[in-house]
């Protein structure tokens, strides 16, 4: 069986080019995981590759596990998937002690903690608020590869500091860390980078080590992680980048999608394959993606592989208040999880603040929740309890059947058959637990307690977590890289999406990837909302509105927002509607 079977021509395509440059251009839902690894997978059973000799670079610990586990799926071991910081770290701590003599410097634990005690030497007193937004000035700074000095000359404040102040805190920052020899995460890249480009023999032993490299999410890297990519790659060319600029989505914290976009600029050689067939959403769902996007840089025109669309169109509905949106959407919640189980139902939001109220709404529907951005699965303290208990049983098994090993081992820790009162950590914890309960069951024939055991502990190691039987809440930004079939996206006006200070024309853009990002997490339903007041102001209906309103349905009363251009939404008969008087509270369209 081949590593190509399956593939579509277009992903058969990408995994068949062994020899780099190679530039994927994935669309949303168009299997690029799939891509990356089959195409690893090639390479080593036709010999191509070393397992040892490939490097698959990601942008999360989580990614890079599941590009692991996929791997061992396909009968591949031995290839070092990693994050920048995770590749840069280990070559740092293997190569300084034979050129410094010593071991290399320990990472800042909290880099908020040393910017105050900066602040303190210099009598500065900013609050935690300010810290946390300096810390990020730092990162920004450092990612860019900009110097202090560099930085001065850019004439940025943050909260009540001066422009002076700041720069002198940067430098204070950077002096403490080095009497107390740190580096922060940020260093770990900048120090790896120095130590290629300054000693020839570190660079060649990792040149030689790592000889095939493939970067995911290439449209995020930072100006510095491309460096440090060169450095890895040195004159050779076995390179291949997976991305789509219209998921470029932390531009704030350095991300670059130039370097995707002008990729056959730098290599005229390059081969380019695009991926625009769309195996996750429904066509419906791909309309309005594709048209909030139409025309911009770099942009895929996304093709559902379902065919024809199935479902209705998206639909827009205004509220009076954030109140009755919240209540509003966990009607519609409650009534899909008449035909869908609660882990196919996601609600997502621009920022967290957003969440309190739609939590609240749901928990009072008896809906459980999971908040993404939280503490990661296997570090909870009932999931750590859990894998404890079962590795334990599994010393002295009793013989009682596995599955019923583990149902008692998860009830010595207090497990019950039937759910705790949703919201809270009592249900949270039952829900942990639960999971861990659903693993068991679904194990291959033959799993002994044993190798369950060992299998949680591999989970843990890669962060390959199981889904929780809950309605996801999460940021957009958090949503990357997921999907449901069942999307709501909260808080659709201006102010929210794009968010208030994205001024700038390159702010706004940021901010229409991110919708198009929430967007296409949807596989076949799809609901946006909006509120026109908070209690401080009438808001907007989104501009992006305006833009994919064509393809979307209005709510039951036919009067969806107008967009700011003066242009409404028209609804399935083809009127165009205008903002009508508001809503009573917690009025919707029908449920899709």
């Amino acid at each position: 069986m081949s590593a190509l079977d399956g593939l579509d021509e277009h992903q058969r395509e990408a995994a068949s080019m062994l020899r780099g440059p190679v530039a994927v251009l994935a669309g949303a839902g168009a299997g690029k995981t799939r891509v990356i690894t089959h195409r690893i997978a090639h390479g080593v059973d036709t010999g191509a590759y070393s397992p040892q000799r490939v490097m698959a670079v990601t942008f999360t610990t989580k990614a890079a596990g599941e590009l692991r586990g996929r791997l061992r799926a396909l009968g591949i071991e031995g290839v070092s998937a990693k994050t920048f910081h995770a590749a840069a770290l280990a070559q740092l701590n293997f190569f300084w002690p034979q050129i410094a003599g010593d071991e290399a410097p320990r990472i800042v634990d909290n880099k908020v903690k040393l910017l105050a005690h900066a602040a303190d030497a210099l009598r500065l007193r900013p609050d935690r608020a300010t810290l946390r937004d300096i810390a990020s000035q730092i990162e920004w700074r450092k990612v860019t590869m900009r110097s202090i000095e560099q930085y001065a000359r850019l004439g940025r404040t943050v909260g009540s500091l001066r422009h002076e102040q700041l720069v002198d805190l940067m430098g204070q920052y950077e002096k403490l860390k080095d009497e107390r020899r740190q580096l922060d995460f940020e260093d770990v890249l900048l120090a790896c980078a120095g130590m290629l480009e300054a000693e020839p023999r570190v660079a060649i032993a990792v040149r030689e080590q790592y000889r095939h490299f493939t970067v995911d999410e290439y449209q995020d890297v930072s100006p510095l992680q491309n460096r440090l990519l060169e450095l890895w790659l040195g004159d050779r060319r076995d390179l291949c980048v997976v991305g789509d600029a219209s998921q470029t989505i932390y531009s704030f914290t350095g991300a670059d999608s130039r370097f995707l976009l002008e990729f056959g600029t730098r290599y005229p050689d390059a081969t380019v394959v695009r991926l625009e067939r769309n195996y996750r959403s429904d066509g419906a769902v791909l309309d309005v993606a594709n048209a909030l996007m139409r025309g911009r840089p770099g942009a895929l025109t996304l093709v559902a592989a379902r065919g024809e669309s199935s479902s209705p169109k998206p639909e827009v509905t205004a509220y009076p208040d954030d109140q009755a949106e919240a209540e509003g959407v966990a009607d519609v919640v409650s009534r899909q999880l008449r035909n869908a189980t609660a882990d196919e139902i996601a609600v997502l939001y621009r920022s967290h603040a957003q969440s309190a109220l739609i939590q609240q709404a749901l928990a009072a529907r008896g809906i459980a929740t999971t908040v993404l951005g939280g503490t990661r699965f296997f570090d909870m303290p009932e999931v750590r309890q859990a894998v404890l208990a079962i590795r334990a049983a599994a010393v002295a098994p009793h013989g009682d059947g596995f599955v019923d090993e583990v149902r008692t081992a998860l009830r010595g820790l207090g497990h019950q058959d039937e759910p705790p009162a949703a919201g809270g950590a009592v249900r949270d914890a039952w829900e942990a637990r639960a999971a861990i309960l659903r693993l068991a069951e679904d194990a291959p024939q033959g799993t002994t307690l044993r190798s369950f055991a060992d299998d949680l502990m591999a989970r843990a190691k890669d962060q390959h977590e199981p889904s929780l039987r809950t309605v996801t809440l999460s940021t957009l930004h958090a949503a990357k890289g997921l999907e449901w079939p069942h999307v709501h996206i909260m808080g659709f006006s201006e102010g929210l999406l794009p968010i208030s200070y994205a001024s700038s024309l390159e702010g706004v853009d940021e901010e229409r990837r991110l919708a198009y990002v929430g967007i296409t997490r949807a596989e076949r339903t799809l609901s946006i909302s909006w509120s026109r007041g908070s209690g401080r102001g009438e808001r907007s209906p989104s501009r992006f509105l305006a833009e994919i309103g064509p393809h979307l349905r209005a709510g039951d009363d036919r009067r969806p927002p107008a967009s700011p251009t003066g242009r409404g939404i028209r609804d399935e008969g083809g009127a165009t509607a205008t903002t009508g008087a508001p809503r009573r509270p917690g009025a919707r369209t029908s449920s899709p």
